[in-house]
């Protein structure tokens, strides 16, 4: 049972790892990225479709995304999403077949935003990761009437290493993702 325990609060640790690694790559930096536009929903019909889904998207220059819409009639919608999305800063031309986006270089001061705005996504998940722990020690707690109270400590013992190791992971992807943001 505390194996059981263990187990999906692992998996579920590493989905948030990997939620937050995610995060991350949806923060622009100086060059294009075809993941910046994986969060982008446009309006298709009269319903929200994610642009990865109307679209494929190309990395042609280190600033420059062509995106390429699978249906044409799509092409203002998407121009017109792109534009609307926030902290993306990005201008995108139309020519009647595919999108093009630039990228605007990062200032300095945008850079320390971003820098600003990746440590409080980071914050966020570690926050999420105590949470599945502090779940995972009720969970260990109502054990307590079946197992013995030795089992139950080495328990909570192993619960504190995987979460220190799951928030070692997000400061690690922290650190690469601020060092990216701040390279000129």
């Amino acid at each position: 049972m505390i194996a059981d325990v263990l187990a999906d609060t692992g998996a579920r640790m590493d989905r948030a790892v990997e939620a937050a690694k995610e995060d991350f790559a949806t923060v622009r930096t100086g060059r294009a990225n075809p993941q910046l536009f994986q969060k982008i929903l446009v309006d298709y019909y009269g319903s929200p479709t994610p642009l990865a889904q109307l679209a494929s998207l190309n990395n042609i220059e280190a600033r420059t995304i062509v995106v390429t819409p699978y249906d044409k009639s799509a092409l203002k919608a998407i121009e017109q999403a792109i534009r609307d999305t926030p902290n993306l800063g990005a201008n995108p031309t139309n020519d009647g077949n595919l999108v093009r986006v630039t990228m605007p270089e990062l200032t300095e001061e945008r850079r320390k935003e971003y820098v600003k705005l990746v440590r409080t996504k980071a914050e966020d998940a570690k926050v999420h990761v105590r949470g599945i722990r502090r779940k995972a020690k009720d969970d260990l707690d109502a054990l307590k009437s079946d197992v013995g109270e030795d089992e139950l400590v080495r328990a909570e013992k192993e619960l504190d290493s995987l979460t220190r190791a799951h928030v070692d992971a997000i400061d690690d992807a922290l650190k690469r993702k601020e060092a990216e943001l701040l390279e000129v």
